[in-house]
């Protein structure tokens, strides 16, 4: 299932009970006006498969996760990644890229650590509207 998904379009894949994870997938879904991106919740059975078939192996939920042509990337990259795709002034954070990965993480982490602290958890995952359930990947209707 997860396989014929992902080379069509990038994926995000988020923290589905993360009301900051939600908060920016609906962000970027505004921002998309293409339609470029598609999403899955870390906690879906769609996640789990892609991760099986991937170099990553299972990922934690602290973990956003971008797959885009044939590639993971994780944390700090798949955020400036998903920005470098994004219309307007957004593209130019992809500029820090150029530092160090393990610099940029630091500061992921630290966040990632804090997140629900901060801006709490959901007890289920998010449910997209109509207009924009079919960008979601393994809501059981595919």
């Amino acid at each position: 299932m997860a396989r014929r998904h992902l080379g069509e379009h990038p994926i995000v894949f988020f923290d589905g009970e993360c009301n900051f994870c939600n908060g920016r997938i609906n962000w970027i879904i505004k921002k998309d006006r293409d339609g470029l991106f598609r999403f899955a919740s870390l906690q879906s059975s769609f996640a789990e498969e892609a991760f099986r078939q991937s170099p990553l192996g299972p990922v934690s939920l602290d973990t956003m996760v971008l797959y885009e042509g044939g590639k993971w990337y994780t944390r700090s990259t798949a955020v400036l990644r998903i920005c470098r795709r994004l219309p307007g002034g957004w593209k130019w954070l992809s500029l820090l890229l150029c530092i160090p990965r393990p610099l940029r993480d630091l500061g992921y982490r630290w966040f990632a650590t804090n997140r629900y602290r901060l801006f709490g958890k959901a007890e289920t995952c998010m449910l997209p509207t109509p207009e924009v359930r079919a960008r979601f990947l393994g809501l059981g209707d595919e």
